[in-house]
């Protein structure tokens, strides 16, 4: 593959990952795609990453178009995300943990798709779940590794997924629709996205420390996201993850939510798709209800039906 194809920056943030980070980086060598640049931000790692990462550059200065490996004192996901957006180059951003891994036909499949797309912004693919050792695993009903496919209760991250929100089908428009994004996000790791889009999005915030679900939450008010039904990542889950700290998790959502709701209480809606502003006026709604509801104020169950148009509420006393 020349050079005529489109540049992709490929941007890991790296933090206390030794163990694996080469994996990671290798899968990034192996990929089909041959135009990339790889850009590497270590986040003032306590381990020895950084060492690990300096000792593939000569194999990565070969392979890429273009290679950057820095280290910085430790400042959280969010600030490290925007340096390494910063300095991409690309047409298109594809960012992974460094604890995670692409398939070699990843890049090559998502390029693809958003060159013959124009009106997707995203696209991403399923995720196969790998153990702390690299062996392929899958969940049991608690999220827990297990290695019998047949007794498994996810096969997946995006089984997962899918049936956790049964309501949107991946594999249609509703996929990354600003309003089924607004409650949760389902959007599963490793995706490719265009690098103009973050002219839209802005930066990311520790404001709203749940970083991925902010960014789609961003994308989906401008442009479309795709999913592509194939395992195209390795998603690593073990004792470390920051998702499996449910009660630190819960407060991250909590604390992204609310910044997302004061930013849409702010904003004239724009440029943005239609269901962006029919979402904020449902949840001002809904909210609206609630209030009244939880705080036992007197209201008339047939004035909500006749106002709101919803379903029958029985009046509470006070």
């Amino acid at each position: 593959m020349s050079n005529k194809h489109p540049l992709v920056s490929v941007c890991i943030p790296s933090y206390n990952h030794e163990k694996y980070v080469t994996d990671c980086i290798k899968s990034i060598i192996a990929q089909t795609y041959d135009n990339i640049e790889l850009i590497v931000i270590d986040d003032g790692s306590k381990d020895s990453t950084f060492t690990k990462i300096k000792k593939m550059e000569s194999v990565c200065k070969k392979r890429f178009v273009n290679v950057v490996f820095k280290t910085k004192e430790n400042e959280g996901t969010c600030k490290t995300v925007n340096k390494l957006n910063s300095i991409a180059n690309g047409k298109y951003i594809y960012s992974i943990a460094s604890d995670d891994m692409a398939k070699p036909e990843a890049i090559k499949t998502f390029v693809n798709f958003l060159e013959s797309n124009p009106e997707y912004a995203l696209v991403v693919g399923d995720d196969e779940i790998i153990d702390g050792d690299g062996k392929r695993a899958f969940w049991d009903a608690e999220r827990n590794n297990v290695y019998d496919r047949k007794t498994a209760v996810y096969k997946t991250f995006g089984e997962f997924l899918k049936k956790q929100n049964r309501k949107i089908d991946f594999n249609s428009d509703e996929f990354g629709k600003y309003r089924t994004l607004f409650g949760n996000n389902y959007i599963p790791n490793g995706y490719l996205i265009r690098r103009d889009i973050l002219e839209k999005t802005g930066q990311f915030t520790p404001d709203a420390p749940l970083e991925d679900w902010w960014l789609m939450l961003q994308i989906s008010k401008y442009a479309k996201l795709k999913y592509i039904d194939k395992i195209l990542f390795s998603y690593r889950w073990h004792g470390a993850n920051t998702i499996t700290n449910i009660s630190r998790i819960k407060t991250m959502a909590s604390k992204t939510a609310q910044y997302e709701w004061n930013y849409l209480k702010h904003s004239d809606f724009s440029g943005m798709m239609s269901d962006v502003k029919k979402t904020y006026f449902r949840e001002l709604r809904r909210r609206f209800i609630h209030r009244f509801i939880y705080h036992k104020y007197r209201i008339d169950g047939n004035r909500v039906i006749k106002l709101f148009g919803i379903i029958k509420i029985k009046s509470i006393k006070k």
